[in-house]
């Protein structure tokens, strides 16, 4: 016998209604914390048909209402009916979608069955991803947005929809289900937006520092170092210097930088000295200008290093071996540095040898033109893609400092050779490069004139009047 016959059968007509009442309340009570416990801070989009038929309840609530006017008050029919109303829409099972992290340790498949999907659809969904992304690239915290069919009661995962991972801003790899129920893996890449900057700000220590103050990115703040490392010793800068800059990035539709461009201007304001760079490309390449298009960088760097405070540990010219305590030649300049510290190349050319050579340890020789060569020895290894023929530019990664071949401690050996002949890396008169000249110069002085524009606001504060003012 159910509830609502036994009501019916053994309590007085004129109470009658209380207890079915009271009894359906319970009851929406039980279901409506069961809901809460099991939906917390989750969106759900549920089917039309999901129902939870609980006791019976419909089929007593129309065998035993009758005529309300006769056995019951209208107000508790109409409360009975609500109350119904909000049992039978409590789910079972919902379609959610969760935001999860992946735990240390975990792979893509013990992800999945964890959360409830069986081994065997779980090893689906990582051959399907893997033709897009390998799942073992997976780190322990990256997000894994599932949208699919859970249990309220276990939260266990009865029916994978769609899982969404982004490696990287930009990037969303998505795996779906289709109508069969097989796996279909694809990249998602969004149309990224090109964005100009400018900042500007007073140095009190290190230039990356001040930069970083500012929401500059550290990979525009290495390359402004770079643009005036052959024209300005970065070490002299002191307290109250500036900087100026504008660069570029590339966004997300949501505004998430997905990479840094170009620096388009950098200035140096150093006491009363000001210091102006212009990129412009030309088709021998990309060079930095002056305002008068006066090339502003060397063909040969003094110290192609990342480490720019490297000390020199062994000048050119005689001095003392370390190792056999004899007077030798030292063709190169030694700069101690810590190990794995980048070493650049010297100036733009064509590297002519890549290998372990003796004494020199793993060694790199690059020509720049017919009158200049340059080599780096002791290196720990080789930067990717650095080999025999390869052609670099000027400040590119080719290794890393080591203490390979004949050496007593990390450091670069640099050598500079010119004509055939090793000359002293700190003295030589390394040329200029070429200046700009006939249409490109009047490109370029087009193209500095419209940077002034549009970032009026930034040049018209810098001017030497307002400078003094500061």
């Amino acid at each position: 016998m159910n509830i609502a016959n036994y009501l019916r059968l053994n309590i007085n007509p004129k109470n009658r209604h209380k207890f079915i009442t009271l009894g359906y309340a319970c009851a929406i009570t039980f279901a409506f914390i069961l809901s809460l416990t099991n939906n917390n801070d989750v969106n759900a989009s549920v089917a039309a048909n999901q129902r939870f038929d609980y006791m019976m309840l419909e089929a007593d609530v129309a065998s035993n209402i009758g005529n309300p006017e006769t056995i019951y008050p209208e107000s508790s029919v109409e409360n009975i009916k609500n109350l119904f109303n909000m049992v039978n829409n409590f789910k079972r099972e919902e379609v959610l979608e969760k935001e999860l992290k992946v735990s240390s340790g975990s792979t893509l498949i013990s992800f999945l069955t964890d959360l409830g999907l069986s081994y065997s659809e779980a090893n689906d969904v990582y051959y399907s991803l893997k033709k897009v992304f390998d799942p073992r690239d997976l780190k322990a915290g990256q997000k894994i947005a599932v949208k699919g069919k859970f249990d309220n009661q276990t939260n266990q995962l009865l029916e994978l929809h769609n899982l969404t991972i982004a490696p990287q801003a930009g990037r969303r790899f998505v795996v779906e289900a289709d109508a069969e129920r097989q796996y279909v893996a694809r990249l998602i890449k969004d149309e990224l937006v090109d964005e100009v900057n400018s900042q500007t700000g007073i140095i009190n220590g290190s230039v990356y520092a001040a930069m970083g103050a500012h929401g500059v990115p550290r990979k525009i703040a290495a390359e402004f170092v770079n643009v005036f490392k052959h024209a300005f010793d970065m070490r002299t800068i002191q307290k109250g210097d500036r900087f100026e800059i504008i660069y570029e990035n590339k966004l997300t539709p949501d505004g998430q930088v997905v990479s840094t461009g170009n620096v388009l201007y950098a200035a140096l304001i150093h006491r009363k000295q000001r210091i102006e760079r212009y990129r412009f490309e030309t088709s021998d390449g990309v060079e930095y200008y002056d305002e008068k298009g006066i090339a502003g960088r060397k063909t040969l760097s003094r110290k192609p290093m990342a480490y720019q405070q490297a000390r020199i540990s062994s000048p050119f010219g005689k001095r003392r071996h370390p190792i056999f305590k004899d007077l030798r030649i030292h063709w190169g300049v030694d700069y101690a540095a810590p190990r794995g510290s980048a070493v650049f190349a010297g100036g733009d050319g064509v590297v002519q040898v890549a290998k372990y050579n003796g004494a020199y340890g793993n060694y790199i020789k690059i020509r720049h033109n017919s009158e200049f060569s340059t080599a780096y020895g002791h290196m720990s290894g080789f930067a990717k893609g650095i080999r025999p023929g390869v052609r670099v530019k000027q400040g590119q990664l080719i290794g890393y400092v080591g203490s390979t071949g004949r050496s007593t401690g990390p450091h670069l050996h640099y050598e500079v050779v010119q004509n055939g002949k090793r000359v002293n890396p700190r003295t030589i008169k390394a040329s200029a490069g070429d200046n700009l000249g006939g249409k490109n110069l009047k490109k370029f002085k087009a193209m500095v004139a419209d940077l002034h524009k549009t970032h009026a606001t930034m040049f018209a504060q810098n001017t030497p009047a307002k400078l003094a003012q500061k």
